[in-house]
């Protein structure tokens, strides 16, 4: 089986992206898998996905305007989470009062008003989200793309404003809303 019979794409629910997906090793990358050449791309299953995607942000669709948010966050799953493992821990075993305490833990750390980079700094060590790798960034977004607590808390604060204790089907959260 060549590289590219191994991938397709998929589409995140809780993002509203689409992602690349390995089906031999159950690897997934927002990224194009490297060694695919754009021919490869969009012959994969599901690839009208990405190129859908590519399309919208080439038009300017997509991007921020006056009823998207943009936020980072920093998710600590247990086991009652959706899916309990992370690209930190292949199997999480923690409640959701200890990842409630270690989420408190990272709001007394950063302070009542930590700035953007103080916020990426501790998200990319210690989020369970693969958003980590962006320090937390998830983009803009509107209504109806987040789960529901998620939103809510996200669009009640103020822009550089730090959530509380956020819960949702993915675990524990703790949001800076940076537009």
């Amino acid at each position: 089986m060549s590289d590219a019979q191994q991938w397709e794409v998929r589409f995140s629910n809780t993002h509203r992206l689409p992602y690349f997906y390995n089906t031999a090793s159950n690897q997934s990358s927002w990224e194009p898998p490297a060694g695919l050449s754009e021919d490869d791309i969009r012959q994969l299953p599901g690839a009208h996905q990405f190129q859908q995607q590519a399309a919208n942000a080439a038009s300017g669709a997509g991007g921020a305007s006056s009823d998207k948010v943009r936020a980072s966050h920093l998710l600590v799953k247990h086991r009652g989470s959706r899916r309990p493992s992370s690209w930190k821990e292949q199997n999480i075993t923690r409640s959701q009062e200890e990842a409630e305490q270690t989420i408190r833990q990272h709001i007394d750390a950063l302070g009542p008003n930590p700035s953007a980079e103080e916020f990426g700094k501790l998200a990319s060590v210690h989020s369970d989200c693969s958003s980590a790798s962006k320090g937390g960034d998830l983009g803009f977004f509107g209504r109806g793309q987040m789960q529901k607590p998620f939103e809510e808390a996200t669009y009640a604060l103020p822009v550089g404003g730090l959530s509380d204790i956020i819960n949702t089907e993915s675990g524990t959260h703790v949001i800076l809303r940076t537009a």
